[in-house]
């Protein structure tokens, strides 16, 4: 009955996506990318013949973020093995091309029980590793079925999700595909504890700790930017949203004469963009300067690029983090968090492990409006608290060794 189920929630997706995908951009390419898979991973398999293979799934942009670190370290000790990253979503897949860490992407075929067989008797990984979460049935049944190690790193779990809930049986067949489960905390350990034996599951942490610190590690100069905040107190506020910018724009009105602002909207098409000149009508944007402007006269830089915002946050004063008036809540808090910066979001962070321990910690103030945040900024004692931040992600560092320190002496992968 489980089974049927989802056999029907596979029939309405693809069904729903389908139909969106007429006009539906995103949709679209979401179809478009997984046209002719078959043949394409048969030429490159063919034209790269290794032996060993590691494959690693995420979700999207943030999941491959999150799962980077273990990459670039299993691609270190394993220099042989070749490495595939597969995407559910277009926006993962589109940023990924940009970096050169894998030898392949793609997009994971949509989950089926010959696209399963499919795609692993191509690719034959030695292991397999899914970042956080995404449980796909029939591809960790025939992962499980043909005995081939599969990980899953940087998980968290929480009483309401399906694995704890009595009509969560499909899950639960899920979860117990997974050759060995690392943990985010020590909350999610116990939870499991309850559902898997004790000896396949290991507190490892975040690896996004790690990411962001070797993001820190090789910072370097960013000329036009530094140009801007050389001369007063900088507040940058990263993938923001409307209602972030409405906020900033009331916060900054009255803050002018003591502090610039730098804005990093998480979106940046030609409608978001036009509506921040509405509120900023003085603001200068970045993919228009050029070396000879006079940036230190400007009060408000809008960084419309991507690929930038991890490096910017060392250039901050205090750091506002977007996303925090969405249902989905904010962005990362981290990459301002390694460079000792004092963080400030809207009020939506419940779903963030990191958030309630910074708030806890004194480094975190999730603010409503103008006012409450003109009020924390000015209680604020940067040095201090920009201490916290910073310690926070030391002391969290380290989930990538213990995964690949684990795969080392499972003796998963060999550098023959």
């Amino acid at each position: 009955m489980v089974i049927l189920f989802y056999h029907l929630f596979r029939f309405f997706y693809l069904g729903a996506v389908r139909l969106l995908s007429i006009r539906n951009k995103k949709a679209k390419k979401w179809l478009q990318g997984r046209k002719n898979w078959q043949e394409q991973l048969q030429i490159w398999r063919t034209q790269n013949p290794s032996n060993q293979l590691i494959w690693m799934h995420c979700a999207s942009q943030g999941e491959f973020e999150q799962g980077r670190p273990v990459a670039e370290a299993l691609q270190k000790n394993f220099p042989h093995a070749k490495l595939v990253v597969s995407f559910f979503s277009p926006s993962g897949f589109e940023a990924a091309q940009k970096q050169k860490l894998a030898d392949l992407y793609i997009y994971l075929p949509f989950d089926s029980a010959s696209n399963a067989r499919n795609l692993i008797a191509l690719l034959q990984p030695s292991v397999a590793i899914f970042v956080k979460y995404e449980y796909w049935y029939f591809y960790l049944k025939t992962l499980q079925q043909q005995q081939i190690p599969v990980m899953l790193i940087s998980a968290i779990f929480r009483s309401n999700q399906p694995f704890f809930q009595w009509w969560g049986g499909l899950h639960r067949s899920m979860l117990q595909c997974f050759t060995h489960v690392f943990t985010q905390d020590a909350s999610s350990y116990e939870r499991l504890t309850a559902l898997l034996p004790k000896e396949s599951i290991t507190v490892s942490g975040d690896t996004r700790f790690d990411r962001v610190a070797g993001i820190a590690a090789r910072w370097q100069t960013l000329p036009l930017p530094e140009a801007f905040c050389s001369d007063k107190k900088i507040l940058i506020a990263g993938s923001t949203w409307e209602a972030d910018e409405k906020l900033l724009e009331a916060w900054h009105s009255n803050n002018k004469e003591a502090w610039k602002l730098m804005l990093v909207p998480h979106e940046i098409n030609v409608a978001h963009l036009n509506k921040i000149k509405s509120l900023f009508p003085d603001a200068i944007f970045y993919s228009q300067l050029n070396q000879d402007d006079p940036l230190t006269d400007a009060s408000v830089l809008v960084v419309d690029a991507v690929g930038l915002l991890s490096k910017l946050y060392r250039y901050a004063t205090i750091c506002y983090i977007g996303g925090g008036f969405t249902r989905t809540g904010i962005h990362n808090i981290l990459e301002a968090a390694v460079y000792g910066k004092p963080i400030f979001s809207g009020p939506e962070y419940s779903k963030y492990r990191e958030a309630w321990e910074l708030k806890k910690a004194g480094a975190y103030f999730p603010v409503s409006d103008a006012t409450a945040l003109s009020s924390a900024i000015n209680a604020t004692d940067v040095e201090i608290v920009g201490k916290i931040a910073a310690d926070y992600v030391t002391s969290n560092s380290g989930a990538t060794q213990i995964i690949t320190n684990w795969i080392q002496e499972k003796r998963l992968l060999t550098n023959a």
